[in-house]
């Protein structure tokens, strides 16, 4: 903590560019405005029309002091929005009906939090290592029977994380329509071309579809949760189902947030996480060749296709009494943004940033989010990413770009939709 300064402000056209969904699709341009919000702006205010006043933390070690104190800077709304979107998502959209871990506070995040976090532990995880390696060598052989080019994103991203996550959760195939549908329309809402729907004109219809989306998903988790309670299985569907809080089963509410949280997270971060390497490893033949002759540098490729992906761009956190932070008055009740877009790319933190680097060294990265809220998952995403690279390298001989792949139009999250290659396999 620092005196109070006097109030700094984010230039109009950076705060317009970190609301706006179509900016992460053009990522240079962005990135270009986040590097001078960093030099110039690290921690300031930003007042558009339409949103409620909100702080951006743009800086990789701020973002991080910002998560520890989480006493201060209080979860609740997840992603920024406009004042329309948030009202309505708090009165009659997906908000309404479901609370997820992300939106939480101590004491009441960690007792959710403990309820399947055993499962998401590397000596838990390991039991279910010839599990995932299985689902990892389908898509591998599927990819080799593709022929030789294919749209890496939509043949093999977007389907292997799911399939892994439904293992654990015991679903089985016949749900995965639903599935991938639940996750494409509550991640990628502004998207077209994921969702196969026009983007929403007003924040009216983006609160309608998002709660016919969570009306779906109740009815469905509603009767996973039935039969579990009926007939426990080792699975973490079973382990939510009859989860107890305070000696008490958790409600349908909560656990509708807990499975959409599974469900969501663990699909759509790693599938654009691993489509990002490739897109990476694909503009770089010489990073490729570096890879392929030394395997032992998959972990290294893992954190980087994170950190240089950034599935998540930011989340928001509220600030539970006034304060001050850089030198800069909070006041209670604001929103404070934590741009992971930008504290990924901070020179301080990073050498050579922009640059993808297959042997940088495991970095502090926040693509996984920071302190308490840290993602459950991470450890699964490290290793599905880890096992589908010992699978696939082995037999990749070459792979380069067959046009010019795109990004998701998501302020939420991102990451890439479209990476058109061209590949020989063994």
């Amino acid at each position: 903590m620092n005196d109070v300064q006097a109030l700094d402000r984010v230039p109009d056209h950076i705060a317009r560019a970190v609301v706006d969904p179509h900016a992460y699709a053009e990522f240079d341009g962005l990135h270009a405005k986040l590097t001078e919000l960093r030099r110039e702006h690290p921690f300031a205010r930003a007042e558009i029309e339409g949103y409620d006043p909100f702080w951006i933390a743009s800086k990789c070690k701020d973002i991080q002091e910002i998560a520890r104190q989480s006493e201060i800077f209080r979860s609740g709304i997840y992603f920024i929005g406009t004042s329309k979107d948030i009202e309505l998502e708090y009165t009659q959209g997906k908000a309404s009906q479901e609370r997820v871990l992300t939106s939480l506070n101590a004491p009441e995040h960690m007792k959710y939090r403990l309820l399947t976090q055993n499962w998401f532990q590397p000596k838990s995880l390991r039991t279910m290592e010839e599990r995932i390696r299985k689902i990892a060598r389908r898509h591998v052989e599927e990819m080799a029977d593709l022929g030789g080019e294919c749209d890496f994103y939509h043949s093999i991203a977007v389907h292997y994380p799911l399939r892994v996550i439904m293992s654990i959760m015991g679903l089985e195939e016949q749900d995965e329509a639903f599935m991938m549908r639940l996750t494409q329309i509550v991640t990628n809402i502004d998207d077209p071309d994921l969702t196969g729907e026009p983007a929403p004109k007003s924040a009216e219809e983006r609160a309608q579809r998002s709660r016919a989306i969570s009306d779906e998903a109740s009815i469905f988790f509603k009767e996973v949760a039935r039969r579990r309670r009926a007939d426990p299985t080792d699975d973490v569907a079973t382990v939510i189902a009859n989860a107890k809080v305070n000696g008490e089963l958790i409600s349908d509410f909560d656990a509708l947030g807990y499975y959409m949280t599974v469900a969501i997270a663990g699909h759509d971060t790693t599938s654009a996480s691993v489509a990002g390497a490739i897109w990476a490893l694909a503009e770089r033949p010489s990073e490729f060749a570096r890879l392929i002759s030394d395997l032992s540098l998959i972990p290294n490729l893992v954190d980087e296709s994170v950190r240089w992906t950034t599935p998540i761009s930011h989340f928001l956190r509220t600030a539970g009494q006034d304060t001050v932070f850089r030198g800069q008055p909070v006041s209670k009740g604001e929103y404070v943004l934590l741009s992971y877009t930008s504290g990924n790319r901070d020179e301080e933190v990073f050498e050579d940033p922009f640059e993808f680097k297959i042997d940088r060294p495991m970095n502090k990265h926040v693509g996984f989010g920071f302190g308490s809220h840290v993602c459950l998952g991470q450890h699964l995403a490290r290793m599905e990413m880890t096992i589908l690279f010992q699978e696939l390298l082995p037999r990749l001989k070459s792979v380069e770009l067959t046009g010019t792949p795109k990004r998701k139009i998501t302020h939420a999250l991102g990451g890439p939709k479209f990476v058109p290659i061209r590949y020989k396999m063994s």
